[in-house]
């Protein structure tokens, strides 16, 4: 039996013990995000039945939300991902994108999925967008498991949205702070004086 957290709360029983002292809160539990990519999978299934759709994943954090999502399809679907960066080590988006791995496969004439963990400011996957756009797909949408409405600076079109989250710093399921905290499988906020410098 997983240990409690200290005030007996059962949403720490998946936290393992070594990040515990970190976590403030667990925002969005396991249980939820798998509820919700049942739902996102049913309805990508529905909007794509019969054609063949490419799933672009954005690295690094989006490799949970692609895996997950990419099991529960029923439709025809390939994989392929990219990396982009305008964080660096930082906690805000620099607002600069630079691409580190681009994709390995043609998407002229494809129905094209960007898979991403989180929109924040939303100028990455609006750089990213573009730059999809640009090689003359049949169609590009967006499903992202989280979003944050406050944090966005540019409008953005985004099909498909697991859950709203409210302006504050958030690792777990794939999201981290400084390469760490990607494997919980809960989403949660971590204590200011662990990343507030």
């Amino acid at each position: 039996m997983p240990e409690r957290s200290p005030d007996g709360d059962h949403r720490f029983d998946l936290i393992p013990e070594v990040y515990r002292d970190a976590v403030e809160s667990v925002l969005i539990p396991a249980a939820d995000i798998e509820r919700k990519l049942d739902e996102m999978a049913a309805q990508v299934d529905a909007d794509y039945a019969d054609r063949e759709l490419l799933l672009v994943g954005v690295l690094k954090g989006a490799i949970f939300v692609m895996a997950d999502l990419t099991r529960r399809l029923t439709v025809s679907s390939a994989m392929d991902f990219m990396a982009v960066s305008s964080y660096g080590s930082s906690t805000t988006s620099s607002g600069v994108v630079r691409i580190l791995k681009d994709l390995d496969t043609e998407i002229e004439g494809r129905d094209v999925l960007i898979v991403e963990d989180i929109v924040d400011s939303g100028l990455t996957l609006d750089y990213l967008i573009k730059n999809l756009r640009s090689r003359r797909p049949a169609s590009v949408e967006v499903l992202a498991l989280l979003t944050k409405p406050s944090r966005r600076e540019v409008e953005l079109p985004i099909a498909y949205v697991g859950f709203e989250v409210p302006d504050v710093f958030v690792v777990g399921y794939g999201l981290d702070f400084d390469e760490d905290y990607r494997g919980l499988r809960d989403v949660v906020t971590l204590k200011h004086e662990v990343y507030g410098g």
